[in-house]
């Protein structure tokens, strides 16, 4: 894939006009104050993979209007205090997997919370969260894009970020981790769960103390649809090549979920990743939500990379960005 977006000169003032409804904070306030009246009632129930080194839980915690997530949580065993807590984000399709999958960040000394994300994994990696409503969903194209998209209420993402504000709520729960040194991130869906999360955690009284999205997905998705062929975004263009009348309903459904809407409300520090040739997750998108995040932030970026962003190089950056700003 060459470079087929705006060049990086262009990236960095790249502010696009943003599609905000009127009532987006009443919508995401009275969406969580819905869900948060169902208790979290985690459950840390302890299970043996074999690994000498960390304890590992099998996490049940509830999230949208109380329905119960799956997720791993993974626990240095040689611990004194408190100790900071990273809470993790998954890619499109995939789910939690097995908890000896995520091992990194807990022999960096973190407590780490992988979330289970509803519905998804059974494409790259198995889950074990169905995802339900309490109301029939509208026909959709295949995946998860446009699943309720003709109403905002309905919509799957709703639901998604939800459960990833109370999966924050349920890291906290655990009784050796530091409440004022919390970090979440992702890659690909799992950094704009991440940066919907650094914009929602304020309207409950929470602060994370760093966010860390890579290669995000779920931003700007006007521009995405209009410059890429690649998929999910294309889910939504197939789904409005069938239902042509739907174009307004659908973007104004979008606009309460736009990673750069979250990103204005957003103010915890902030590592992103963007990837130049990466017809997933295009730069502009990318950019769209970093230039308008209102927290102290940098970017990494890796020119002649697709999707798969910085890798293993950029997951050393996270590396020495989390050790600087929740244990420094």
């Amino acid at each position: 894939m060459a470079f087929f977006d705006l060049p990086l000169l262009e990236l960095w003032k790249y502010f696009p006009e943003r599609e905000e409804p009127e009532d987006f904070d009443f919508f995401w306030k009275a969406t969580l104050e819905e869900s948060r009246k169902y208790p979290l009632d985690p459950i840390f129930e302890k299970v043996d993979f074999g690994l000498e080194l960390v304890d590992t839980y099998d996490v049940t915690f509830s999230g949208y209007k109380g329905q119960r997530i799956k997720g791993w949580l993974i626990v240095p065993k040689n611990r004194s205090g408190k100790l900071p807590g990273i809470v993790e984000y998954i890619g499109y399709g995939g789910g939690r997997s097995f908890a000896y999958d995520f091992l990194l960040w807990a022999n960096m000394g973190f407590i780490h919370l992988i979330m289970d994300t509803r519905g998804q994994g059974s494409s790259w990696s198995p889950g074990d969260t169905p995802d339900y409503d309490d109301e029939p969903f509208d026909p959709q194209y295949s995946g998860f894009m446009t699943r309720g998209i003709l109403h905002p209420k309905k919509y799957y993402y709703r639901r998604v970020f939800t459960d990833a504000v109370r999966a924050v709520e349920t890291i906290m729960a655990f009784p050796d981790v530091d409440k004022e040194r919390i970090g979440i991130t992702g890659g690909s869906q799992g950094g704009g769960i991440t940066i919907a999360v650094a914009g929602l955690v304020p309207y409950i009284g929470i602060d994370v103390k760093i966010v860390m999205p890579d290669v995000p997905f779920l931003c700007h998705y006007r521009r995405a649809v209009e410059i890429t062929d690649g998929y999910p975004y294309q889910e939504i263009v197939q789904y409005l090549k069938s239902h042509r009348d739907h174009v307004d309903r659908v973007f104004k459904t979008l606009s309460y979920f736009d990673g750069v809407n979250f990103a204005v409300r957003a103010k915890a520090k902030a590592l992103f990743s963007v990837a130049l040739m990466d017809n997933i997750c295009p730069p502009s998108t990318v950019f769209a939500a970093y230039n308008y995040y209102q927290g102290e932030k940098e970017i990494k970026i890796y020119p002649f990379n697709g999707h798969e962003g910085g890798g293993t190089f950029h997951t050393y950056e996270k590396m020495k960005f989390a050790k600087k700003y929740l244990k420094g």
